[in-house]
């Protein structure tokens, strides 16, 4: 039985706008954790295309890199077949509490939600998400995290979905 391809990784700002389902890491970046890292390396045997808003080098000098990383996470948010979101413990992560607000509304993408324990409005992300999403559950950790998405690809593989 022939094997599945790997996940391909693509990070900001290279673009993707094709046919092979994607998974896009939105949450926490600024003074956190890589998470992502983590989140890619557990999911890197799945056909997915692992899309990450975390770039290795940040043109911090570049006055127009915000602009220019702002507009690839909202084409590409959109563009994914499905969105992980992560909410470390380290920051609040305002944007990202923005972004999961718009991507409760769209119940055709797929929504995948994790909040550190000690993440400080960990409470307002699980009430939201059970008012907006109910079938959506918080995991605690990105292991169950990933397991989620992992489980998500296999329900869809074998109903014929996801792509």
């Amino acid at each position: 039985m022939p094997t599945a391809p790997p996940a391909t990784y693509i990070e900001a700002l290279a673009e993707y706008d094709g046919p092979v389902p994607s998974l896009f890491l939105a949450g926490g970046i600024s003074g956190t954790f890589d998470w992502q890292a983590d989140v890619v390396a557990r999911l890197s045997d799945l056909p997915l295309v692992l899309l990450n808003p975390r770039r290795r080098n940040f043109p911090m000098d570049d006055p127009t890199a915000a602009r220019t990383q702002i507009e690839w996470e909202y084409r590409h948010l959109r563009r994914a077949t499905a969105v992980l979101f992560w909410f470390p413990p380290e920051t609040l992560c305002p944007i990202a509490l923005y972004e999961l607000g718009g991507r409760a509304l769209v119940r055709e993408q797929p929504l995948f939600v994790g909040s550190h324990p000690d993440y400080a409005r960990r409470l307002d992300v699980e009430v939201q998400l059970k008012l907006a999403r109910p079938e959506v559950p918080v995991a605690s950790d990105t292991a169950t995290l990933a397991r989620h998405v992992r489980d998500w690809w296999n329900a869809t593989r074998s109903s014929g979905g996801a792509g």
